[in-house]
């Protein structure tokens, strides 16, 4: 099937609100006159004497909106045309920006499924628009295509679908056929979530993007790169996509420093290369370390920086237990498909062997019990 058959019924202007479509976008200073050197700003009321800091600063002028340098080096790392890719204040003000722009309050879907990140469902709730659920097929964590099928063909106003993969929080990579059939088989939007691809062995679906014009893929620096504090999220999508993220986004929501600090971090590639196989390192003597003791019913296999790990009993006390020995990880147990199950962080060897040593510890007074 060539790429025209396959999108005959997506029309991208088509799924964008009505208020959106005809809205005039606010123009800031620095998108009027890009930023030269030696040259004289007066144009958006900075401050001309800077900001009272006793080392030589630039905060009293505006950051770039569009992030053009920084977006420069992801590209060049990724592969991907700067004008296929948005930055955002974290992939929150992405997910954020896409109800902004393709759901209707009160009258549009989108569809999730659970178990997965949270901020769908909130995002989509506080925008009111209907939050439709398909849980993952159980034990596998896979895509159930049939009813997914079922609730596209039945339902009207479907307009996004979120995907997370590697999924948050079962860790696993979803089958990469199954998202390419529904991407095809959607005539809204699909989301793909590639937070924590690096992690995984599987390559982003992003260097496939000009084949999905419905496809939004979105990626981060928080995790692989280390730089969860600047909040930097990336969406790669269609140039008309990337379009109307501009047109809606707040003027400067990447600080100077984050810009600046993410290019520093992205010039250090043998950095990032060394901690990423120390990680994955890491999370292999996790998994053997957790399959040996006895509370440990189930550690599902991850392409993440994570384990979903079901405990044989009750994972609220042995969450509460490890909080006692200052050992934060996350309780999943009243996530949907999650009961009895923690999700725990690969942390550095030290960390990693104190969490086995607590959990092991444990595990033989539940036994003596």
């Amino acid at each position: 099937m060539n790429k025209k058959n396959c999108y005959s019924n997506f029309n991208l202007i088509s799924l964008i609100r009505e208020n959106i479509l005809y809205i005039e976008p606010y123009i800031s200073a620095r998108i009027e006159y890009k930023e030269e050197k030696n040259s004289i700003f007066l144009d958006a009321n900075e401050n001309s004497f800077g900001a009272p800091l006793s080392f030589y600063n630039s905060y009293n002028r505006y950051p770039d909106p569009l992030q053009e340098k920084l977006k420069k080096r992801i590209s060049s790392i990724k592969n991907i045309p700067p004008s296929n890719i948005f930055l955002g204040n974290g992939s929150d003000e992405i997910i954020d920006l896409i109800y902004r722009i393709f759901s209707c309050p009160g009258k549009d879907n989108a569809i999730i499924f659970p178990p997965t990140y949270g901020m769908y469902e909130v995002c989509g709730k506080i925008h009111g628009v209907n939050i439709i659920k398909i849980p993952l097929l159980e034990e596998e964590y896979q895509l159930n295509l049939k009813d997914i099928k079922k609730v596209i063909n039945n339902y009207c106003n479907n307009k996004i679908i979120f995907i997370c993969s590697p999924n948050n929080p079962t860790g696993n990579n979803i089958i990469r056929e199954d998202i390419k059939s529904l991407i095809k088989m959607f005539t809204g939007i699909i989301v793909l979530d590639e937070a924590y691809i690096d992690f995984s062995f599987e390559s982003s679906i992003s260097e496939e993007i000009e084949k999905f014009p419905n496809l939004i893929v979105l990626q981060t620096l928080s995790k692989s790169w280390g730089l969860a504090g600047l909040r930097i999220g990336i969406a790669i999508a269609s140039k008309e996509i990337i379009y109307w993220m501009n047109k809606i986004k707040f003027p400067y929501n990447i600080s100077i420093n984050s810009q600046e600090i993410a290019m520093k971090a992205l010039d250090n590639k043998d950095l990032f290369f060394y901690n990423l196989k120390n990680i994955l390192s890491e999370r292999e003597y996790l998994e053997n370390s957790l399959k040996k003791i006895p509370i440990v019913d189930i550690v599902y296999p991850s392409s993440s920086n994570f384990f979903l790990v079901k405990i044989n009993s009750s994972s609220i006390h042995l969450y509460q237990y490890l909080i006692n020995k200052k050992i934060i990880v996350r309780d999943r147990s009243k996530v949907i498909l999650c009961e009895n199950c923690l999700r725990i962080t690969v942390g550095t060897h030290e960390e990693n062997e104190y969490l086995i040593s607590n959990i092991k510890k444990y595990s033989d007074k539940k036994n003596k019990t």
